[in-house]
Order: C-alpha cells, then sequence, then structure tokens
C-alpha cells in the first residue's frame, strides 16, 4: 500500500489524471490483500467513492461471467491457479475473494449489462453507487466487452483490473483530448546478444516452457530451496561464470506444485519464496556483469525481485512477445538492456525461445 501510494503521488506531480491499479488476471491475493487494501488506500487518497475490477484478458482465456473468473473452460479454482505457491486459488467468485479485503460494499455489473452497452453500464454503476457499492466486479467474456467497459469507465479517477481493460484506453483518451498524438514510439537498440533466462514461476504453463526449452539445447541449472538455504546461491553462480551466454542459459526453480509444496512445508511458504527470488536476482545481475544485454524473466515475484536487484527505475515498452508480454528497454549497472518480464502462465510453451527471436 505504501509502495503504491507513493508511485500515485510521483504519478500525480507528473500531471497525471486518470490512474490504473494493475494485477494478474487471475486476481491473485489471500482475504489479506493486497488487491483490496491497494485499491481502497488508492480510492482514499483520489477521494473516489466507487471503482471497478476486471481482471479478465479473454485473448489470453481469462473470462468474467457472473462474476466468476474462469481460466480458459475452467473456474479458477479448478485451474491450475489451485495450487499456486504464494496465493492459491481456491474460489472463484471473485466477490467472495473481494470482500474480505475491503471495508466498504461489493457488487457486480454483469454480463447482460455490459452486453447492452456503455451506457447501460454507467447508469448500473451509478445504481450501485447510490446503493453505497464502492467495489464493482464487471463481467466480460470478449475483446467487445473490454472496449464497452473502457467507454463507460473512462473518466473515473481510478480503474483497476488486469491489462486488458487499460488496452482501449489510450485511444479513448486521445480523443478525449487528454493524451498527445504525438509521443515518439521507444526504438529497439543494438543490443549484444549475450541473453540470460531466470524462471522463478511454478504454474503449468512455465513448466511445460521451461522443458520445451532445455528441449532446444539450451544450458540450464535447476536451484534447490533447501541448497540455497544452506548454501546460498554460489553454486548456480559457479555453473553461469563457465557458460557462453550466446547461447542463452536458463537458470530456473520451476518445479510441480508437489515439489514446491514439499520445499515449503521443510522451509515455510515465505522463506521458501524468498529464498529463490534473492538468488535469482543475484544470478540476473551476475550474468549483466559478465554481459548478458538481454534478460527474460519469468514469474511476477521473480520479476520484481529481479528488477529491484537490477536497478531499474523506467522501463521503455517496446513490441509485444505474446499476449500481454512485451521486450522492455532499461539502464542497468550502466548498461542498456532489454528486459521481458512475463507473469507464469502467459505465452507459448516455445516463449523463450520466441522472446529471443523478437529481438
Amino acid at each position: 500500500m505504501a509502495e503504491c501510494r507513493a508511485a500515485l503521488d510521483w504519478l500525480q506531480a507528473a500531471g497525471a489524471q486518470r490512474f490504473f491499479w494493475k494485477y494478474c488476471s487471475t486476481f491473485d491475493s489471500t482475504r489479506e490483500g493486497n488487491i483490496g487494501p491497494v485499491a481502497e488506500a488508492l480510492m482514499a487518497a483520489l477521494g473516489t467513492a466507487q471503482t471497478i475490477y476486471c481482471p479478465a484478458f479473454p485473448e489470453n482465456g481469462r473470462s468474467i461471467f457472473m462474476g466468476h473468473l474462469f481460466v480458459g473452460r475452467q473456474p479458477l479454482h479448478e485451474s491450475p491457479m489451485k495450487d499456486h505457491p504464494l496465493t492459491p486459488m481456491r474460489d472463484s467468485n471473485l466477490m467472495r475473494l473481494l470482500a474480505p479485503q475491503v471495508t466498504q460494499a461489493v457488487g457486480l455489473a454483469d454480463r447482460p449489462t455490459v452486453a447492452r452497452g456503455a451506457q447501460a453500464l454507467r447508469a448500473e454503476l451509478e445504481r450501485l453507487g447510490a446503493e453505497g457499492v464502492a467495489h464493482v466486479v464487471v463481467d466480460a467474456v470478449a475483446n467487445e466487452d473490454l472496449y464497452t467497459i473502457a467507454e463507460a469507465c473512462r473518466d473515473m479517477p481510478l480503474m483497476t483490473g488486469g491489462s486488458a481493460v487499460a488496452m482501449p484506453l489510450p485511444a479513448l483518451y486521445l480523443r478525449d483530448g487528454k493524451l498527445a498524438a504525438d509521443v515518439p514510439k521507444a526504438e529497439t537498440p543494438a543490443l549484444a546478444p549475450d541473453t540470460i533466462v531466470v524462471s522463478g514461476s511454478c504454474s503449468a504453463m512455465t513448466n511445460r516452457q521451461v522443458a520445451a526449452y532445455l528441449a532446444t539445447g539450451a544450458p540450464g541449472f535447476r536451484l534447490d530451496p533447501e541448497n540455497l538455504a544452506e548454501q546460498g546461491p554460489r553454486r548456480a553462480l559457479d555453473w553461469l561464470a563457465g557458460q557462453d551466454l550466446e547461447r542463452a542459459p536458463i537458470i530456473y526453480a520451476t518445479a510441480d506444485p508437489e515439489s514446491v509444496r514439499a520445499a515449503q512445508q521443510r522451509l515455510g511458504r515465505a522463506r521458501a519464496g524468498e529464498i529463490v527470488e534473492q538468488a535469482l536476482a543475484a544470478c540476473a545481475v551476475a550474468a549483466r556483469d559478465q554481459g548478458a544485454r538481454r534478460v527474460i524473466v519469468a514469474g511476477g515475484e521473480t520479476s520484481g525481485a529481479v528488477t529491484r536487484a537490477l536497478g531499474v527505475a523506467r522501463l521503455d515498452i517496446g513490441a509485444e512477445i505474446a499476449p500481454g508480454v512485451p521486450w522492455t528497454f532499461c539502464d542497468s549497472g550502466g548498461h542498456r538492456i532489454a528486459l521481458t518480464l512475463k507473469s507464469g502462465n502467459f505465452g507459448a510453451e516455445t516463449f523463450f525461445s520466441d522472446a529471443r527471436g523478437a529481438l
């Protein structure tokens, strides 16, 4: 909450008037948060009485119907997200997930309302607001719904959701005269081919992506949380020091749910995650210092650890590799580098190879 308030202060000082609280399209959170508490903190700071929650990302198989979040054809609580190592999702009903996280009323704007268009959705939000409903989950099952939601909600000081519902906003803000049309696009810098791949995600898709990448002949080193707890990342760093980074080696802690649970039982859930994240971040820094100028990261918590360790203060957004996953460019340790940060479940099985090919 403190980090997001600080980000809000920075954005307001820069002149921003519309704000978007982005979280994962699988609503990764517990009864304690962090989605709801951050949203309420931002609402209080902005003096707004209502916001929406729409983590739908139809292009990646995330849809919301009658307040229930689906991953493909599976309800969230039946999908592989039920085994998420930090936020196991055991309910698909977003209202039930959100209610314990917030202090004000939670409601729903359902798909039939969205299907009637932006004016109908605005009227429903106004009706719910008059009843004191501050937090509104909004159904979306197709990209067309996202455009309707963005059209209806674009004047809200704060919107929240997955990245997909933000997709229509730039064009709307351009039309409204709130954005300039002459902003230059980020240029892809000329970078050495040396690459490192680090993967901390244990999602079902990332497990497949790691296996597919290793099958291409890429060098790989698997981290063991218990070994890291005893010896730190030295073995991984020594292995990395002997690698040809033009072959884009991968260092990964990706494992099946049973292995993850076993490590968590012995080390504790939080400690097991922190140990792995810190080790992967140390490997990313070491690879950069060895000459890696292309860094591919899989996993949300891992992405946070790596960007902090690399001292990244700003990202220039480049071309998409897969829906929701672009290459970005930044300065780190006095070098210009390319960095991609992938949510665990995003991308095709060939994502790591796809990312290399995209540059």
